[in-house]
């Protein structure tokens, strides 16, 4: 009786002077050769050293649907997320079967939308593009739907090309190797595939036309128009396309505390975030709400509304 009095107590005072263990977390990014991964590895870092009791971790993943299919699953704290993708799952249009649980906790930067061919290639548009093998981006990207999305606003079905699921690298490696004829990757400027390539192979960006813009923009309001200067990478002439605000997404059902921690603590340590990612040279207080149709988690908008008072 005595010893298993001594082993209760015992096991009583651990409890009591040893400090609670972190809560484990993920942040859903994208593949390594992408912005995503790195971002969200910075995040994690600013998280775990700024927030008590909380250990994060950056995940790689199929990117924006898959991220979002986590958060609103609780598979995934945060995630990384194209703004169209994620007005689709609020509104449950495919490619989710549902209304999902999700919010944002604030905008980080526009994406571009960027279709890729040899700089020899007789393909100068995007409707030169059907009959073509077109890398469209792994099965639960953004980009996928992106391009999807995209070459149906302009009237171009997928089964119009000869379409191969093909993440950042893969699709970079088939171009660079003659495999496929034109690849997308739906990236920040000076995304690093890209950026990758580019020094090693001659390439173009194909330029949407002004025409095809307006109906882009007109049929998917989270898109506009942007002129990329030329020379963005290596001997890439100027280029116009659309483009679309990553945002960072989480449940709605998320603590509001810790949403309001966690938007504070990235905007108290936005400078150290942008000498990682310079991108986030975008990433604002003013552009917290960018993507419009989407509700910001109320923990992130408390926040806002102290910055902004």
């Amino acid at each position: 009786m005595y010893q298993s009095l001594k082993t209760g107590l015992l096991a009583l005072t651990l409890a009591v002077s040893l400090p609670a263990a972190a809560e484990n977390y993920t942040i859903g990014t994208g593949s390594q050769s992408g912005t995503y991964y790195p971002l969200g590895g910075i995040l994690a870092k600013v998280w775990n050293d700024n927030i008590d009791d909380f250990n994060m971790r950056a995940e790689v993943t199929a990117a924006s649907v898959e991220n979002v299919i986590k958060v609103s699953s609780n598979k995934q704290l945060a995630g990384i997320a194209m703004g169209n993708v994620v007005l689709q799952a609020y509104e449950g249009t495919k490619p989710f079967p549902r209304k999902m649980d999700v919010s944002v906790l604030f905008a980080l930067y526009p994406n571009v939308v960027q279709f890729l061919v040899p700089a020899d290639s007789d393909i100068t548009s995007i409707e030169q593009l059907k009959g073509k093998r077109v890398s469209l981006g792994a099965p639960g990207s953004g980009t996928r739907v992106s391009a999807i999305n995209i070459l149906k606003t302009l009237g171009i079905e997928e089964s119009d090309v000869n379409g191969q699921a093909l993440n950042y690298t893969a699709t970079t490696n088939a171009l660079a190797n003659g495999q496929i004829d034109a690849g997308v990757i739906v990236g920040s400027l000076g995304v690093g595939a890209i950026t990758e390539l580019a020094l090693t192979r001659n390439i173009r960006i194909l330029s949407f036309t002004d025409a095809e813009l307006a109906k882009i923009v007109e049929t998917n309001p989270s898109y506009q128009s942007l002129d990329v200067p030329a020379d963005t990478y290596k001997n890439v002439p100027e280029f116009k396309a659309p483009a679309v605000w990553n945002v960072l997404v989480a449940n709605n059902k998320m603590d509001e505390e810790l949403a309001y921690d966690m938007t504070k603590a990235a905007f108290d340590n936005i400078d150290k975030i942008r000498q990682v990612i310079g991108v986030t040279k975008f990433t604002t207080i003013e552009n917290m709400g960018q993507l419009k149709g989407i509700p910001l988690h109320p923990g992130a908008q408390k926040y806002l509304n102290e910055q902004t008072q």
